[in-house]
């Protein structure tokens, strides 16, 4: 009947006694969740022995005192099981919760909530490892072969990929296998040597990080460089982490007519390590020598805009060592095309490559634990356990100076803290940063910072790591 009143406990628990269906009314308002489920700070989940000791509330109220509820009774352990379902539900609505927001979703989810923002979840570069092999010996005068970092190697098809370490070649080291990362990301660029035009088989010639190689070649009259790639290269098809993305997403802009909106689309751009959008006449130019001894009193900021001219936003782009800048396939015209669709109207981009300062590390590491063999120190620095060693702790500083943003410097304490981080790592003694090129000294060598001296680069520049180990600068003593 429309309007009567809804049945009570009373009403639907049978023949109970009135003292039993008191008890049971007490024991299930017992059982309410306040301050579980949707709350002001989120989902909080009901944990498992919250649920365990209800029913056990529950199970005391509707058979009694004598109920056996120890712990290897039967009706205890049934009690058990149905609460950990019941915290496995718990756990699943919260999860349901979290996939809600970007700053909580994962998998699946964060990818969803990322489409809906018009920024689908990025794909990884494809790696693997190829061979590079002298094919005749070096040229008078050339002791050794270096190719860099970024070295960008090139297949029949036109796909590319970079190395992601420094390799030197030598007359007693004429082969060596080294990881290469694609340059596109995505599974169009898992490189397969089987497929003819998927084979990396050269050196892009105009690299600017293969003159040397070049200059080689032309002194020696013939190709002596040959790229032997057997393995085909994995891990396109994958996405970006979720901590990744979710850092994407959440400083990603809602409008697209901002300086915001440019830094977003241009740091998606393959290439852009880092990218800072500046607007100079909205706030200090970095670059100008009179920033930091500006007279205030004498001079004005700057002059009046004129309004006949054209309204410049300055992006300041700081590439991968795989990069190459100009051309018409080069970086700055893939930047110059992405901020086409974003910037705002009646502003153009002034698109800069970032001053990058070449940071190296130099230390005397003390090592326990490691299959190193024994004898005096070149023996030891010289073995191929030493190399390793070197290879790992060179990605690791890598990782680290390559995170930095414009004008932070590199810190002694955090190199330190990176070089113990590596297993076997005893002690790291007389750490001193480098600096590429050097300001200092003769042509070509690193200036060397006192032991305990950060690296500032400048306001306007960004460091970039150097894994040269030629001479060892990694000492194993």
């Amino acid at each position: 009947m429309s309007g009567s009143a809804a049945p009570s406990l009373s009403d639907t628990t049978g023949p109970l006694d009135p003292g039993e269906v008191l008890a049971l009314d007490e024991a299930l308002r017992g059982t309410a969740s306040p301050g579980f489920g949707v709350t002001g700070a989120g989902f909080a989940a009901k944990p498992f022995a919250r649920l365990l000791a209800e029913k056990l509330a529950l199970a005391r109220a509707l058979l009694g005192p004598e109920a056996d509820l120890s712990s290897g009774s039967v009706l205890r352990k049934l009690l058990e099981i149905t609460a950990l379902e019941d915290a496995r539900h718990w756990a699943a609505l919260a999860a349901t919760y979290d996939d809600l927001f970007v700053s909580s979703a994962r998998g699946a989810a964060l990818t969803a909530l990322g489409e809906e923002l018009g920024l689908p979840r990025p794909r990884l570069p494809a790696t693997g490892r190829v061979a590079l092999v002298l094919a005749a010996a070096l040229p008078a005068g050339v002791a050794r072969l270096t190719l860099p970092r970024g070295l960008r190697l090139l297949t029949p098809g036109g796909h590319h990929a970079a190395l992601t370490e420094t390799a030197v070649l030598d007359g007693a080291t004429p082969r060596r296998e080294v990881a290469v990362e694609a340059f596109i990301p995505g599974p169009s660029h898992n490189l397969d040597p089987v497929v003819p035009a998927q084979k990396l088989d050269r050196v892009n010639p105009t690299d600017p990080l293969a003159a040397d190689l070049l200059a080689a070649e032309q002194a020696a009259g013939e190709r002596l460089l040959t790229v032997e790639h057997t393995a085909a290269l994995a891990g396109g098809e994958q996405g970006w982490p979720d901590l990744r993305y979710r850092q994407l997403l959440l400083r990603a802009p809602r409008s697209i007519w901002t300086a915001a909106a440019v830094e977003t689309a241009v740091s998606l751009v393959p290439g852009v390590r880092q990218v800072q959008v500046a607007d100079l006449r909205g706030g200090l130019d970095l670059g100008q020598s009179i920033f930091g001894n500006f007279n205030f009193i004498e001079r004005l900021f700057g002059t009046e805009r004129d309004l006949a001219s054209p309204y410049y936003v300055t992006v300041l782009v700081a590439p991968t060592p795989a990069a190459i800048w100009s051309g018409p396939d080069g970086l700055r015209a893939a930047v110059e095309a992405a901020v086409e669709d974003v910037r705002p109207v009646g502003i153009y981009p002034n698109i800069q490559m970032a001053n990058e300062v070449g940071v190296g590390v130099a230390a005397k590491l003390v090592v326990r634990g490691l299959p190193l063999p024994t004898g005096n120190a070149a023996t030891v620095n010289g073995s191929a356990a030493a190399a390793a060693l070197r290879a790992r702790l060179h990605q690791r500083l890598q990782r680290y100076v390559d995170s930095l943003p414009f004008g932070e410097p590199v810190r002694v304490s955090e190199v330190i803290w990176t070089l113990m981080s590596e297993p076997g790592i005893a002690d790291a003694r007389d750490v001193r940063l480098l600096r590429f090129p050097s300001g200092t000294g003769p042509a070509g060598q690193p200036q060397e910072l006192p032991v305990g001296a950060n690296l500032d680069p400048g306001a306007d520049s960004i460091p970039a790591y150097v894994d040269l180990d030629a001479p060892v600068r990694l000492d194993i003593v």
